[in-house]
């Protein structure tokens, strides 16, 4: 964590890329985000994980200055959100941004570079963004994975130091999705700092230095993967098991979690040990079976209470 965060202690402010201190939002009894403290250093990578309604996108959203804090403070390398706006420190790239149908990409790439002091090159940006070959093409011609590349584009038009993307693999295929970290991991090389929300799981855990999981408003875990997969203990244990039932799994010693797939299990259990053991006594026939130290998937499961 570089030595700048720690839940429940005092964070260190100074050169932060962000910093977020006792921020709330309230919509009537509604705590959409309630009490959250959070230092980014430059250069990092951090994913924003949890499940809907954790608050996450309203947190981002006081970060880049859509919505204003109920309590509590932000700044963007020692700005408030509007002043790092306006001097091009932050891109965002959101899910829901609106694209014009009738321009081409190019256009709306030239456009939005247009509304900033120092803006990248058209060309150099969509080289960047891995999308040189769709300069030409209008808005309605384009999938929804081509949609988010060109949304990352426009993120970049600025040469933005702080990089905040909202779910930017959504609609992309499996190629899609290869390419588009390859163009992130460049872009991250340079040192700039970049800010993820994602349901993509395995994303965070490939590309995250460091992972910040929220639950009801507030963070409930904040470091580098193996960190927050240590914080929910146990292990996965996954099995061939014949005749097996979900009433069967459930009453197994120790299980935090698990899946059912026709004879395959894999359970997460605080211990392994008294799983396996209650496991074979029951059924003798299982097979096939390992033993691995829990995922970034059953961390979050277990630490955000969702089955």
């Amino acid at each position: 964590m570089n030595g700048i965060q720690a839940t429940g202690m005092n964070a260190v402010v100074v050169g932060a890329a962000v910093h977020l201190s006792g921020l709330r939002k309230h919509y009537g009894d509604v705590r959409a985000v309630d009490g959250v403290d959070l230092t980014i250093a430059p250069g990092e990578v951090v994913a924003l994980l949890g499940p809907n309604g954790a608050g996450k996108s309203t947190t981002v959203d006081m970060i880049l200055g859509l919505t204003k804090p109920g309590a509590g403070t932000v700044t963007v390398f020692g700005k408030t959100p509007s002043e790092a706006i306006a001097h091009g420190t932050i891109g965002a790239m959101l899910q829901g941004g609106a694209l014009l149908d009738d321009a081409t990409v190019g256009e709306m790439v030239a456009m939005v570079a247009s509304l900033h002091r120092e803006p990248v090159p058209v060309a150099e940006v969509l080289r960047r963004a891995g999308i040189s070959e769709l300069a030409g093409r209008r808005g309605n011609k384009l999938s929804g994975g081509q949609k988010q590349r060109v949304r990352f584009a426009i993120a970049l038009a600025s040469d933005p130091d702080l990089l905040v993307l909202d779910e930017p693999t959504a609609a992309m295929d499996v190629a899609s999705r290869r390419e588009f970290w390859r163009a992130m991991q460049a872009y991250t090389e340079t040192g700039r700092t970049v800010l993820f929300a994602t349901h993509y799981l395995d994303e965070a855990e490939e590309f995250a230095d460091r992972v910040v999981l929220m639950r009801a408003g507030a963070t409930v875990a904040d470091g580098s993967v193996a960190e927050v997969r240590s914080l929910a203990g146990g292990r996965t244990l996954r099995a061939v098991v014949p005749g097996i039932t979900e009433a069967a799994v459930a009453n197994l010693p120790a299980v935090t979690d698990f899946q059912l797939r026709g004879t395959r299990i894999a359970v997460s259990s605080a211990d392994s040990d008294r799983t396996l053991k209650a496991l074979l006594a029951a059924f003798p026939g299982a097979h096939d079976i390992e033993i691995a130290a829990i995922g970034l998937e059953g961390a979050f499961l277990s630490l955000t209470g969702q089955r």
